[in-house]
Formats: structure tokens, sequence, C-alpha cells
């Protein structure tokens, strides 16, 4: 029991250095913090999502539905290219349809349309990704969510019924450093 707490908690100081070391994320701490950590984080998810029809060299598209709250943080630390994939991050208009995005950052703004917008967004293949409370319960597929024991720390809240039903799929590592949901 000793030895498998050991391990796991080797594996979530992994995560945490792995970020640590990216270049995106000391830009990121110069931010506003919540949101740069946000940012450095959603911009490290393609290195562990396989979104399909996405080769592993292919530039990855983000888009932003709603009101933008990484304001130009997302947009300089994407300048960068991210584990040798360039990122290419562009707003999404309410009700525009999701052609050419990989990632689909759900804003807050756009929680009154939440169901209906993961409804439109079933047909693509995109992963989506929110911050707001209980998205992953709610049919997203990842869900940026603060601690509940710690206010100021991030977890990732995984749903992968909501993947697979879009053909995507989450790397084991991930899988593992997440806590996962089935709706």
């Amino acid at each position: 029991m000793l030895h498998l707490r050991l391990l796991q908690r080797a594996r979530t100081w992994g995560w945490v250095l792995v970020l640590a070391c990216s270049p995106a994320l000391a830009h990121a701490q110069a931010a506003a913090p919540e949101y740069a950590l946000k940012a450095a984080l959603l911009l490290k998810l393609p290195r562990f999502v396989y979104v399909p029809g996405l080769a592993d060299d292919a530039p990855a598209t983000l888009c932003v539905l709603g009101d933008n709250p990484f304001g130009a943080t997302l947009q300089d630390l994407a300048r960068q290219p991210i584990d040798g994939r360039q990122i290419l991050v562009r707003p999404l208009r309410a009700g525009a349809p999701a052609n050419g995005c990989n990632f689909v950052f759900i804003a807050r703004s756009q929680q009154a349309e939440l169901a209906q917008t993961l409804q439109a967004l079933a047909g693509a293949a995109v992963v989506t990704v929110s911050d707001l409370a209980g998205f992953a319960r709610a049919g997203g597929m990842v869900e940026l969510a603060r601690d509940a024991r710690d206010d100021a720390r991030l977890r990732i809240v995984l749903n992968p019924q909501a993947a697979r039903a879009q053909g995507v799929g989450f790397n084991a590592q991930l899988l593992r450093l997440a806590t996962v949901v089935e709706p």
C-alpha cells in the first residue's frame, strides 16, 4: 500500500515537473495566476490526447468559444511550439461550426448555452474543454477544475465516455493523474 502511494506521488510530481520545466509555464507565471496556469495546461493537452485525424506532427487548432478569459496569455504562449507542435489559437463565435478546430475551450460566458453547445459539437471530432464547474459530468470531455481541498490548486477532470463517443482518446498517463467521471 505504501509502495502504491509513493508511486502515485512520483507520477504526480512527474506531471508537475513536465509542466514546470515548460517554457510556456515560465511565461504563464508572469500573467494572472489562475488563467495563466489554465492556459499552460490547455496548450499541453494535445500531447496527452488522441484526436482523430490529427497527426502527431501537425499543428493543432484551439478555438475559444465565448468571452476569452485568457486575455493575450493564450496567444502569447502559443507563439512557440509546445512539445514540438504548433498550436493555433482562434476565436469561435457561438453557433458557428467548429470546422478546423481540434480543441474547443468553452468559456464561462457560455454556461447558459452549455447543453446546446455540447450537442452541436457532438458531431465534430473535437475535444471539448472548459473550467465550468461540473462540465465533465454535463458531457464535456476535459474540465479544468479547482481542487475542493485547496482552492489555489487545479485538477483535471475527464469524461472518457464523452471522449469515446467522438473517437477521442486519453493518454494513460493523463488518465492516471486526472479524476475520471462517468455521467
